[in-house]
């Protein structure tokens, strides 16, 4: 059996497959109170699990936020998790995805307007519209030796996935159409 490359399977080296390393499903709201609350129920229904608010770093009296005032909320998925949340995201997406969306580190980020536009969500007046970010970081096996406490190593270029490889493991594992 032989892959794209034209190598068989034995030759394949499994730490050099690419997958999800998370999803970050953020709402920024600008306020504390009621509204990041909505925000916050959004989150729960989009996920089923709860969400952490999110700090301001900065003081910016034009837009009336104070540093370390609530300003909006996130939550992170992992494995089987993000893998069916981000299948949702693309089918709101219509799977098409911008190439401007990928980082040269391969990451990649898009949004979404509407909650209601995820299936099975109906409008709720006492919540409103809000939209939302989500940032996906990839990864290979083997990353965990730049990130370690003890002795961190250094990850050489051949293992680092650029943003062409990102954009092709995309197409392929969640058949999405990437557009210039």
């Amino acid at each position: 059996m032989t892959d794209d490359a034209g190598s068989t399977s034995k030759d394949r080296n499994p730490n050099h497959d690419i997958r999800i390393e998370k999803v970050t499903i953020n709402i920024g709201v600008g306020e504390a109170g009621e509204k990041l609350n909505r925000a916050q129920k959004v989150i729960k229904m989009l996920t089923g699990r709860k969400s952490t608010q999110t700090i301001s770093r900065i003081t910016n009296k034009d837009l009336g936020i104070r540093k370390g005032m609530p300003i909006g909320c996130k939550v992170t998925l992992r494995r089987d998790e993000a893998n069916d949340f981000l299948k949702r995201a693309f089918w709101v997406k219509e799977n098409k995805i911008m190439s401007y969306s990928f980082d040269p580190e391969g990451n990649f980020s898009f949004g979404i307007s509407d909650y209601t536009d995820f299936e099975n969500m109906k409008y709720d007046p006492d919540i409103g519209i809000f939209g939302l970010d989500i940032s996906v970081v990839l990864t290979r096996a083997g990353k965990r030796v730049k990130q370690r406490k003890r002795a961190p190593g250094h990850i050489p270029h051949s293992h680092r996935i650029e943003r062409n490889e990102a954009i092709e493991w995309v197409s392929k594992t969640f058949d999405v159409e990437v557009l210039e």
